[in-house]
């Protein structure tokens, strides 16, 4: 039986995931199922750093930076599912993007609603099959794989 986490606010993903400001791109998540699947949210606002050069004229939310809040999400996910759960402070690193597929223009005043659901997690590599929506509308979807470490 897995176990289910109502929310987790900035704090908690602060405890958990080493990235600060201006490269935190999780705001909340709003839903954990351990062991199984993570619903959070990014919210994009105007004053965030890349909009000043992508593009100043129609600011459009990077598709990198997209596919790093997945990531991010898929994280959180994998550190509170690994047994025993992972440590405070420990490390997540990029491992692999397959079948990435842009969808939607995510844009200033959009929400981003981000899915990760475990396809595998062994030995402390796991893959996930993510997807972030605005409105219900799909934005981007990939499979995305991530080594986890304790700092020790």
């Amino acid at each position: 039986m897995s176990d289910t986490i109502q929310s987790l606010d900035i704090h908690a993903i602060l405890k958990r995931l080493p990235h600060r400001y201006p490269f935190l791109l999780v705001d909340k998540v709003l839903a954990l199922e351990k062991g199984v699947r993570i619903k959070a949210l990014k919210n994009i606002t105007m004053n965030e750093p890349q909009f000043t050069g992508h593009f100043p004229e129609f600011p459009v939310m990077p598709g990198v930076l997209m596919v790093e809040a997945l990531a991010q999400t898929a994280a959180l996910l994998g550190m509170v599912s690994m047994d025993p759960p992972m440590e405070e402070g420990a490390l997540i690193y990029f491992a692999g993007i397959d079948e990435c597929r842009f969808k939607r223009v995510v844009s200033p005043g959009d929400q981003l609603i981000l899915t990760a659901s475990i396809l595998n997690l062994k030995r402390g590599i796991g893959k996930f099959a993510c997807q972030a929506h605005v409105d219900g509308q799909l934005a981007v979807e990939a499979t995305l794989m991530a080594a986890l470490k304790n700092k020790a």
